[in-house]
């Protein structure tokens, strides 16, 4: 229990040996390096954690966490070292405020990569959806630039079906019109096959000539088109990247932004890790902004003064000193 008071003790940037000629001030401050030592533990974690989902490497991941954690907790133990009680509350605030902001930073750095380990089922569910909406966004685009080519194909064959259906329209007509004079029911209205229904089942026979040729041509280019079809959507296909999966650190806090845009609960939610964390930050400054004037800030302020004005003495000798060796160089001269 001594051990791990005395690591509390340094973790907050106290002077041990000062401190000891105050104990009733041992609490306070261990205490204070208590909270400063599970806030870099936290930075640890984080720092870790945010790694990991980046480059999915444990050694690298537990490296980093490790350092960023350790970097924190540094300066945590300088912001709340460096703070000196005089009773006089706005001064300190003032000198306080500063590292008050610097805390709130810190804590919303640290506090993001365990908001997305919270929220990690929500984000997961929402990675899936924008993983499909990046498919069809990359598809359409894709889609967009063979629409053209596929486009005027299927205009070309529904024209080349279009020119057969009215030569077949032609080629009835012609054939009902010579059928009609044939049986006296049109043309001439006299049922006989004379010159003229020879006339017109020759009109009626070139036009079935005609069909049978375009047929036979348009159906060549029909089956032209449609293998220019296949081919253009082959390339089509070929050319829609495959669908990649989103999992990195960028896509995570996009999801999360989503899902906080979309969703009030989760955006409470994600604003209390928060307010947590900055609360757990700003805690060390806040406890020695807030706690009054003690007998080790009296100590540390009386060492602070004797070695003012010792230096002010040393200062005082060697210019004395200086100014005798000119004179003596005056009068030498």
């Amino acid at each position: 229990m001594q051990r791990l008071r005395a690591f509390f003790l340094f973790c907050s940037g106290a002077h041990v040996p000062m401190l000891q000629r105050a104990p009733v001030e041992t609490n306070k401050y261990a205490g204070i390096g208590g909270t400063i030592f599970f806030t870099g533990l936290l930075a640890a974690i984080s720092g870790g954690y945010a790694l990991w989902t980046v480059f999915n490497e444990l050694w690298a991941a537990l490296l980093f966490g490790l350092v960023w954690g350790l970097m924190i907790f540094n300066l945590d133990r300088y912001i709340v070292s460096s703070m000196k009680k005089r009773d006089q509350f706005w001064p300190e605030f003032r000198m306080a405020l500063p590292r008050l902001v610097l805390a709130v930073l810190i804590a919303v750095v640290i506090s993001k990569p365990l908001e997305l380990q919270v929220f990690d089922k929500e984000i997961q569910a929402e990675l899936v959806t924008m993983e499909q909406q990046v498919y069809k966004t990359q598809e359409d685009k894709v889609k967009d630039r063979f629409q053209l080519r596929i486009n005027a194909l299927q205009a070309e064959i529904s024209q080349l079906h279009t020119a057969i259906r009215l030569q077949a329209a032609k080629r009835d007509t012609l054939a009902l019109i010579a059928q009609q004079e044939a049986d006296g029911t049109g043309g001439s209205r006299i049922r006989n096959l004379g010159p003229i229904y020879k006339a017109k089942k020759a009109d009626a026979d070139r036009a079935e000539a005609e069909l049978q040729a375009l047929t036979t041509r348009n159906l060549q280019l029909i089956s032209e088109r449609q293998q220019q079809l296949q081919a253009v959507d082959s390339a089509m296909k070929a050319s829609i990247p495959t669908r990649s999966r989103l999992d990195g650190l960028a896509s995570r806090l996009d999801a999360l932004g989503r899902l906080t845009d979309r969703s009030i609960p989760i955006r409470w939610a994600n604003w209390f890790i928060i307010l947590l964390f900055i609360a757990i930050e700003c805690a060390p400054v806040f406890v020695k902004l807030i706690s009054p004037r003690g007998p080790y800030d009296d100590l540390l302020q009386q060492h602070e003064h004797a070695f003012e004005i010792h230096r002010k003495q040393q200062m005082a000798v060697r210019e004395a000193a200086f100014r005798e060796r000119m004179d003596q160089l005056a009068v030498r001269s």
